[in-house]
């Protein structure tokens, strides 16, 4: 009781999640928990059910569905939905072809109704596997409506030791082809509402874009000596009916449908515009600004050229300027970035590596990179003082940084504990909510006035 009881608080807080703030990933992920709730439930009813009565081949395939239920549900918490969905569709498949085999003959009395379900399956996994490959999310599709074929057009059965008798099955069949076309009812008009809400936030992003509605806030960046060396900039889409959106809300879909490109140049202007302001000024001309370069931005044939443009039309002191890489980004064609940011370092442009730790990077590509930072993710900073693993990744990232002669950044730093972590393992630079929240541009520079004046 005391592990359901602890599965079901956890269903409830990752349902009403505030982190989730795109509804369609909010929308997949209740549908995942959802099901992986349905599979323990419905399993572990039949399991005690059929184990009472002494069938154990199907008393075995109710534990499936119940592990299913479990693991999906862990995998969800994780962030693992590719391989949530897998194992998600891949058992559920596997229960509805098992069930209509086994209990659900085709008969003149009661035709077969279990495999209904798989054409609401096929829609399901349509939604569930989008931003995938397109041989996994059509194949999935295909195979649902293959095997409705099969089972629709045939009346085998591997064995009669399971079959549900006629009488049950008349009116079990009513009810299954109902509940089979109310979910394929339901997802398609999920699947409609989904289609108008990205093409509305299609439209407002170019309105967005058009009338100026983005604005930029601050996160100081500060040395051990409490002095601001710098600042991460951060876009807010401040919405004419919804007010300031955060960029979770809009930043993964503009980088699906090529509007990054467009955002992220108007954001490197905005910060050369700034650091134009700021280079004759005692206060400010030492502070650098660390803007985020998307995968697909910095891809672009005239990226460097670009780049190279601002500087002499700005006429700002390069090294002024920090661009934030994602790991993602450097495990690809690295041949090509190594090019790009060759040119970009011999003009003054420094980079940085964000969130280091949580991709794929090795340290192969790590030394043949003309990095100038690295970025221990918040992630590891924030159990930083309650889990082992956590505090000797930092270490590493930290000790590592420094044999290369590299600066590092600890981002998510909320405590003063923390901090001195990190100060006693030899970082020296901070970003986070103990020092300063994202702020906008007057109320940045007044904290700048405070901390440096």
């Amino acid at each position: 009781m005391t592990v359901l009881s602890a599965f079901f608080k956890q269903v409830i807080k990752l349902w009403h999640s505030p982190d989730l703030a795109l509804i369609g990933q909010r929308r997949e992920r209740r549908m995942r928990m959802l099901a992986s709730l349905v599979l323990l439930l419905v399993g572990s009813f039949w399991g005690i059910f059929f184990s009472l009565r002494g069938e154990w081949g199907i008393v075995m395939m109710d534990l499936l569905m119940i592990l299913c239920g479990l693991s999906v549900f862990i995998l969800t918490l994780r962030n693992r939905v590719r391989l949530a969905n897998l194992l998600l569709f891949g058992v559920i498949i596997l229960v509805i072809v098992g069930t209509t085999l086994l209990m659900d003959p085709h008969t003149a009395a009661a035709p077969r109704a279990t495999h209904l379900y798989l054409l609401p399956i096929a829609v399901a996994a349509l939604m569930a596997f989008r931003d995938e490959r397109l041989w996994l999310r059509y194949g999935v599709a295909l195979l649902c409506l293959g095997l409705f074929i099969v089972l629709a057009s045939s009346s085998w059965s591997p064995t009669s030791a399971y079959h549900l008798p006629d009488e049950v099955r008349v009116s079990g069949s009513w009810v299954q082809s109902v509940a089979a076309m109310l979910m394929l009812f339901a997802l398609l008009h999920i699947l409609q509402s989904d289609a108008a809400e990205r093409s509305l936030l299609d439209r407002d992003l170019h309105a967005a874009l058009r009338e100026q509605q983005f604005v930029l806030h601050y996160q100081a960046q500060l040395h051990s000596s409490g002095k601001v060396t710098g600042a991460e900039v951060l876009i807010r889409w401040q919405h004419p009916q919804r007010g300031l959106v955060p960029p979770a809300e809009f930043i993964g879909h503009a980088e699906k449908t090529g509007l990054i490109i467009p955002i992220g140049q108007w954001v490197l202007e905005q910060a050369f515009t700034q650091l134009r302001v700021w280079k004759d000024d005692p206060l400010y001309c030492d502070i650098s600004l660390a803007v985020n370069i998307s995968q697909k931005q910095f891809r672009q044939a005239s990226f460097v050229t670009d780049m190279l443009a601002l500087i002499e039309t700005y006429g700002i002191d390069a090294r002024r300027l920090e661009l934030e890489l994602t790991e993602t980004l450097i495990v690809h064609d690295i041949d090509d970035l190594m090019c790009k940011m060759a040119v970009l370092v011999e003009r003054g442009v420094r980079f940085s590596l964000d969130d280091f730790g949580t991709g794929f990077s090795s340290l192969s590509h790590l030394k043949r990179l003309p990095l100038n930072t690295l970025k221990i993710d918040r992630s590891f900073v924030s159990d930083l003082l309650t889990d082992a693993n956590s505090q000797a990744i930092v270490r590493t990232v930290i000790a590592l940084a420094q044999s290369m002669g590299m600066t590092v950044i600890a981002e998510g730093v909320e405590t003063q504990a923390q901090q001195q972590f990190l100060l006693s393992n030899g970082c020296m630079q901070f970003q986070g909510y103990l020092f300063s929240k994202p702020l906008p541009l007057q109320a940045f520079t007044a904290f700048v006035e405070r901390q440096n004046g």
